[in-house]
């Protein structure tokens, strides 16, 4: 019978206030951009919706080449000889969701939204994509997180570990590494969570800006290309650190992400949204 220690209310009281700032501020972003602009809600939808479609595809095809063993196949020599080359390895970390989100925003301003040519089409895309980014891929994992703590301290968590390991051997010591990362929790962390993801947010932001321009304009074309080059740098930072490659304190990995995503967002903004003066009426 295994015995955990309960998760203290501290902890848990982070929980909630991180799973309410990743779940709620997005949707009202969302709706605040939307009211005060007069865009169409549904152009939000097609950002979030298209996020997901395409990261789910990106995720089969990376762990198809990279990672086989977790959809149950055996490696194979492809994916051996990318993970016993670390930069190569951190290189495709980077370029997958880079092709995948950037050629998602590509195909849809060039189809469900074809027609919508005025420039805050750019800006309600990105915060559907990057706002729904932060609450399927961060808001829900806090609802888990307080899910996993409220189980130890019943003991459900242990009774679950027990079953799990007599059907799924090989899951145990992930799920036994949760109560000592729910008990590690702290302002700090979370603090941490909310700061990346604000520049995550207004990365993704100023990416489909760039992409709006490359499809709004042909001449400007050569931008979408850019935008996957600047998406596979920010992930490629994140993956050079997991592989070791470079050995970075989250604050200084967080500084860099900090620096690409204030470029991105900024960047484009000023040069291309600020610029377009174009006041053609959504349809």
């Amino acid at each position: 019978m295994y015995n955990f220690e309960k998760i203290p209310a501290g902890n848990i009281a982070l929980m909630v206030l991180g799973a309410t700032l990743f779940i709620v501020v997005p949707v009202l972003i969302w709706i605040l951009w939307t009211v005060k602009k007069k865009e169409k809600f549904t152009t939000i939808l097609i950002g979030a919706a298209t996020f997901f479609v395409f990261v789910m595809v990106e995720k089969i095809v990376q762990n198809m080449i990279i990672f086989p063993t977790a959809m149950g196949m055996p490696e194979h020599g492809a994916s051996i000889f990318i993970n016993e080359r670390p930069l190569l390895w951190a290189f495709l970390l980077g370029l997958f969701p880079g092709l995948f989100e950037e050629t998602g925003r590509l195909i849809a301003f060039k189809t469900l939204l074809k027609k919508r040519t005025n420039r805050e089409t750019s800006i309600s895309y990105g915060i559907g994509h990057g706002g729904f980014e932060v609450i399927f891929l961060i808001g829900i994992a806090y609802v888990n997180y307080i899910t996993y703590a409220l189980m130890i301290n019943s003991g459900a968590f242990a009774a679950t570990i027990e079953q799990v390991q007599a059907v799924a051997p090989d899951q145990v010591d992930a799920l036994l590494a949760i109560p000592e990362q729910l008990a590690a929790f702290s302002f700090a962390g979370l603090f941490l969570a909310i700061f990346e993801r604000i520049w995550a947010f207004l990365f993704h932001t100023g990416a489909s800006i760039i992409v709006f321009y490359a499809c709004k304009d042909k001449k400007k074309i050569w931008l979408y290309p850019l935008a996957i080059i600047l998406h596979t740098a920010m992930d490629m930072a994140v993956g050079l650190t997991m592989a070791g490659v470079v050995e970075l304190s989250d604050w200084q990995l967080e500084a860099i992400i900090t620096v690409i995503g204030a470029l991105v967002f900024f960047v484009p903004y000023f040069l291309l949204y600020r610029k377009d003066k174009g006041t053609e009426p959504e349809i």
